[in-house]
């Protein structure tokens, strides 16, 4: 994710409870999917041989 701050995050449909970030029903479905992408790009960050979501190479698997 390039931005620091996405779009979603200025909407109304926004709710950022800590721990529980949601959308209110009603969001459109643009607003939907870049959320649903910022999750898993969330998730995806500290994967085993990454730190930050950059890949660290092991010299045993080069």
């Amino acid at each position: 994710m390039a931005k620091m701050k996405l779009d979603f995050m200025d909407s109304p449909f926004f709710v950022d409870e800590p721990g529980n970030w949601h959308l209110k029903p009603g969001a459109p479905k643009e607003m939907q999917e870049e959320f649903e992408k910022y999750l898993a790009a969330l998730e995806d960050e500290n994967v085993p041989g990454t730190i930050f979501g950059n890949h660290i190479s092991y010299p045993y698997n080069e």
